[in-house]
């Protein structure tokens, strides 16, 4: 069974000068298949030449903006359909060895710049080394980061790894899973970063304003499974926006000049009618961090 999702965003930029953007908004191109329709709107004083589009080393679907001085605003939204069912669980799924593991896979096993891999193999090995290799190491290594990792927004910042947040205990969604990817490479397990569009089905409200999620994907048994260390359950209609090393190479915006974020607004709910295609559409108001 499918069900119909409306996702979006929208942000509100102060511009200076003339500065050139690259965005990530739209669903990745594994994902493309699931827009049923879809809508992006640049207004304000921008643009020259109109924006275009390129898909990366990941096949993330990068959008290339150039925004006259002035406030400017870009707004996405789409329809898309997807399956109903919650991530998917598969306990018997064993770990390769790294000589079996496919080239563009073993990149994954390597340290990157939020993911200091290298500085935590002590810590990972004497906390999972014990546990059967395979989907009971990733779940327990999940388990650990989501026990000791405190959520709240506001906490992150740009300069925060997976060693600081290790060292503060506190962080946001883009934290918990800088923290499990470099703990799992640590024991050769692959790991890749993830942010999408997660709609809150089958979850209690979370009293809070809805933003973009990171969660991340690990490789096992010759194929990628999802994991949610933020969350730490099984959670249902996640779209996905971007697939990196970590959180570097999947910014929302990589502005190449000043660009002030003045306001952001994310939805991913359940479809209702046609409401994804109006333009005026509020939405609700997110705290505008890069997670």
């Amino acid at each position: 069974m499918n069900i119909d999702l409306d996702i979006g965003c929208s942000f509100v930029f102060g511009v200076p000068v003339a500065t050139h953007a690259v965005m990530l908004f739209e669903p990745h191109s594994t994902d493309l298949h699931t827009v049923v329709d879809s809508r992006l709107d640049i207004l304000g004083d921008a643009l020259l030449p109109p924006s275009s589009s390129y898909v990366d080393t990941y096949g993330n679907r990068c959008r290339r903006v150039t925004f006259d001085p002035a406030d400017a605003t870009v707004r996405f939204m789409a329809r898309a359909t997807v399956s109903d069912e919650l991530d998917e669980v598969h306990e018997g799924a064993q770990l390769s060895q790294p000589h079996e593991l496919p080239n563009e896979v073993l990149y994954f096993l390597m340290a990157s710049r939020y993911c200091e891999s290298d500085r935590l193999s002590d810590l990972a090995w004497a906390q999972f080394g014990s546990i059967q290799s395979g989907w009971a190491r990733v779940q327990a290594i999940c388990d650990w980061v989501h026990g000791r990792t405190t959520f709240q927004y506001g906490s992150s910042s740009p300069e925060y790894s997976a060693v600081s947040i290790l060292d503060r205990g506190i962080g946001v969604c883009r934290d918990f899973t800088h923290l499990a990817i470099a703990l799992c490479r640590a024991v050769n397990i692959p790991a890749r970063y993830v942010f999408g569009y997660l709609p809150d089905i089958g979850v209690p409200d979370a009293g809070v304003e809805m933003d973009f999620c990171a969660w991340m994907e690990v490789f096992l048994d010759g194929r990628w499974f999802t994991f949610d260390p933020r969350n730490n359950r099984r959670r249902v209609g996640r779209v996905v926006i971007g697939r990196g090393r970590d959180a570097a190479d999947v910014a929302m915006i990589t502005s190449f000049g000043l660009v002030e974020m003045v306001g952001m607004t994310v939805w991913a709910e359940l479809g209702s009618g046609d409401s994804w295609s109006d333009p005026t559409r509020p939405g609700r108001e997110g705290p505008g961090l890069i997670h």
